[in-house]
């Protein structure tokens, strides 16, 4: 049988203390689903920009930067390190000869599609061990949770 999760619930918990009880939560999963990788090497960041041209297609180094919220010198640099790993390439622009476009190889999407294997898999085998309220409440916080990262 499932196991279900024991938890209190308080639905009139204050935004503070909710937060102090989710983000360590958060962080312990993101943590855990990072470490799930096909390419140990990379850095989180290397990876973000593997499944953000995979998901988005050829972007401009601005694009990813904003993106990643990093400087355009620092994305540079993540960037320098996945052309040498042979996952993206730099391509000028064909509407704008003086942009570059970063799109990724044919191996790069299949490491990310490597990695969210594993990560699937990991979270799969996590999720079945959990009652069917619990997923249930899960899917909802994952809605809440997008909405959340991406305002």
């Amino acid at each position: 049988m499932p196991a279900t999760i024991s938890a209190e619930v308080d639905p009139g918990v204050a935004a503070d203390d909710l937060a102090a009880h989710l983000r360590p939560a958060l962080l312990r999963v993101s943590r855990r689903l990072r470490a799930e990788k096909a390419d140990n090497e990379l850095s989180d960041s290397q990876s973000a920009i593997l499944g953000y041209l995979l998901q988005r297609g050829p972007s401009t180094p601005g694009a990813l930067a904003a993106f990643e919220r990093v400087t355009p010198p620092s994305m540079n640099r993540t960037i320098n390190a996945v052309v040498s790993a042979g996952y993206v390439v730099r391509t000028p622009s064909a509407d704008d000869g003086r942009k570059v476009l970063v799109s990724l190889t044919d191996s790069g999407a299949a490491l990310v599609a490597e990695t969210r294997r594993r990560r699937n898999a990991w979270l799969n085998l996590r999720l079945a061990e959990l009652s069917a309220d619990d997923r249930a409440t899960l899917q909802r916080a994952a809605t809440v949770l997008r909405e959340l990262a991406d305002s």
